[in-house]
């Protein structure tokens, strides 16, 4: 079988690729390898997929439904192993092989088209919002995890490398918020650091599995922030936008005992950094509703 990556994530690596970087191009030769190391037989390469690594449904040699996840080094495919091993299933989809060969993942089969963002949305919260809680938990020992204030910094310093003099404004304030947030003694959770509902997906051995993370050590109001802002572009169609968001910030924050201020603070810095880096990267729509999204807070 032809291993082609989907356009959608051949568009995101092209946006993120340093120089010289050639995965897309090794890709096709490191999936055959890894369908042929643990003779597995394929049906489809997942479409469109995500943004960070190619998704085949497989079955393993016993006929069991699984999927094999292939990522670049700059997606932290390692980070995510160790996240999914430590969570071991609660509340995320299983690892099913330790060890194996770097960028290469294996994993409990979910309902790849079936995802918490086809429920009505006050539903869709709810259950997003549960499966969070349950990947809230104390990071191993010893682990190698980037912290909040780590990532945070490093992408404080492109937001003010690459915002656009129409912008500072909302840059300025977001950056005062991150300064002001992570000055506080740290919280020490492991988060799934990108969860927003599209991560949220229909599985068999529980109802709903979280996927794809890029895990983080922080406070949970980091993790949560993300989840403020899914489906901005109803919100942002709708007169009733601002004031939907204010209480989606005030209902999540008391359904997971999170600190409300903390929580609009997070979701502004996280708003206006995703904003600049899509217009840096040339989607200005998506950069621009996510900065209108971001001045209501």
């Amino acid at each position: 079988m032809a291993f082609e990556p989907p356009p959608r994530l051949v568009r995101a690596l092209g946006e993120t690729a340093p120089d010289g970087d050639d995965w897309l191009a090794r890709l096709p030769v490191v999936a055959e390898q890894a369908v042929a190391a643990r003779e597995l037989t394929v049906e489809r390469v997942q479409v469109p997929g995500g943004r960070s690594s190619l998704v085949v449904l497989v079955r393993r040699p016993d006929g069991t439904p699984a999927v094999l996840k292939l990522a670049p080094p700059r997606a932290r495919p390692e980070s995510e192993r160790a996240a999914l091993a430590h969570w071991g299933g609660l509340g995320a989809v299983q690892l099913l092989e330790d060890g194996a060969e770097e960028g290469v993942l294996l994993l409990e089969r979910l309902h790849p088209d079936v995802s918490v963002r086809s429920l009505p949305e006050a539903k869709a919260l709810l259950e997003a919002a549960g499966t969070l809680r349950r990947l809230w938990v104390e990071p191993p020992a010893g682990h190698v995890f980037e912290t909040v204030a780590e990532r945070t910094g490093r992408q404080a310093a492109a937001m003010r490398a690459g915002a656009e003099a129409e912008v500072a404004p909302l840059v300025d304030a977001a950056l005062a918020a991150r300064d002001e947030l992570v000055a506080g003694p740290p919280e020490h959770q492991l988060l799934h650091g990108t969860f927003r509902q599209s991560k949220v997906l229909a599985g068999e051995r529980m109802p709903w599995l979280a996927v794809g993370p890029d895990p983080v050590v922080g406070e949970c109001a980091f993790d949560l922030a993300r989840l403020v802002r899914d489906r901005v572009e109803d919100l942002i169609a709708a007169p009733s936008g601002p004031a939907t968001t204010r209480r989606r910030i005030k209902r999540l924050a008391e359904s997971l005992e999170v600190d409300q201020d903390r929580l609009r603070g997070w979701t502004l810095f996280r708003a206006v950094e995703s904003g600049v880096r899509a217009l840096r990267v040339g989607r200005p729509k998506d950069g621009e509703l996510l900065l209108e999204f971001a001045g209501w807070l």
